[in-house]
């Protein structure tokens, strides 16, 4: 019976599945990387939600799939596990609805002051009322920066139902791709900066993504804009963002993920009342986490049963993947996944 190891807590769905499929489930002691390397060795297929390097990996002789429960993989040691025959998957359309609707709620929160009008609430603070400045977002422009899944459903949210332009960056998009209806491409990123309102970031932290906003292009942006982040933390300079935040260059931030996760105690960031914060939440919906879970799972079956799953990192390594000690059985796809 082959074993998937669960590095962190997923919806029951995902483990519901693979024991139905006829695998052995089982986590390890606690969430983090020493917890997970006392179980590791028995895995057959690993379902992270966090990080796992290489010397992980290596602890395990018989791993041949690696699950990643969301779309970023940066943390997940790839180019290793491609190495060695062992494929990683990926689920990139599970969780962006959930993530375009935590990316609006972050600009609503950080234009209307939503943190610290409840802390005055609960106060009893009325005279919050007369001193807190606040934004609307009607009729001004959100600049999206990579226009993939998410960043399109936001596009649709922020034009239909608050009316405000869109202006669209993404150097990996083709230059005759249709954009979605209420946006326009800029030609630059610097283009963008100085037009948006609001900036939103929706792309993938590599070498020549990192510090997408660092400090100069920060200082472009229009004075009294706001950032939104939702895909990872070293696409922004964190300190530099902090010293326009201080000082009011930028009317505020919504940010999800941080260059440190968990947020190192005496952050910078974490002590400004103009900085909306939430500790990477964002595809953690109900039923995103479902979604995600049950298509990591799949996925997981797929490799086991000889089969190829639909959403690798490196397609290349399925012509030289590592075999299954223990395969299962190509069972038919479940009913949801069928044709």
């Amino acid at each position: 019976m082959p074993t998937c190891v669960i590095a962190q807590p997923v919806h029951p769905s995902g483990p519901q599945r693979m024991r139905a499929a006829g695998m052995d489930v089982i986590e390890p002691p606690g969430t983090t990387l020493d917890a997970l390397r006392q179980v590791i060795a028995r895995a057959d297929a690993v379902l992270v939600r966090d990080s796992l390097p290489a010397d992980l990996i290596d602890i395990a002789p018989n791993l041949c799939v690696i699950a990643n429960h969301g779309t970023g993989t940066d943390k997940i040691a790839v180019a290793h596990a491609s190495d060695l025959g062992i494929p990683v998957v990926y689920t990139p359309s599970a969780n962006v609805q959930a993530v375009a609707e935590h990316a609006l709620m972050l600009m609503l929160a950080t234009a209307r002051q939503a943190a610290l009008a409840d802390a005055a609430t609960r106060k009893g603070d009325w005279r919050f009322k007369y001193e807190q400045p606040m934004i609307s977002l009607c009729g001004k422009t959100l600049g999206i920066v990579g226009l993939g899944r998410t960043g399109r459903i936001l596009c649709d949210m922020v034009t239909q139902a608050l009316g405000m332009r869109v202006v669209a960056w993404s150097p990996s998009l083709p230059a005759d791709a249709a954009l979605p209806a209420g946006a326009r491409r800029a030609a630059s990123l610097d283009e963008l900066l100085a037009d948006a309102d609001v900036v939103s970031l929706h792309r993938p932290l590599r070498p020549d993504t990192r510090h997408t906003l660092d400090a100069a292009a920060l200082r472009r942006m229009k004075r009294g804009a706001i950032v939104i982040n939702t895909s990872r933390g070293g696409l922004i300079d964190e300190a530099a963002l902090a010293d326009a935040l201080r000082d009011g260059h930028l009317f505020g931030a919504g940010l999800d993920v941080f260059e440190t996760e968990p947020l190192p105690a005496g952050a910078a960031i974490a002590g400004l009342p103009n900085a909306v914060l939430t500790p990477h939440v964002a595809g953690s919906a109900q039923e995103a986490l479902q979604a995600t879970a049950s298509q990591c799972a799949d996925q997981i079956i797929d490799v086991l049963s000889g089969r190829q799953p639909p959403h690798m990192v490196r397609p290349d390594v399925w012509t030289h993947r590592r075999l299954p000690r223990h395969p299962l059985s190509a069972s038919p796809l479940p009913i949801d996944r069928q044709p």
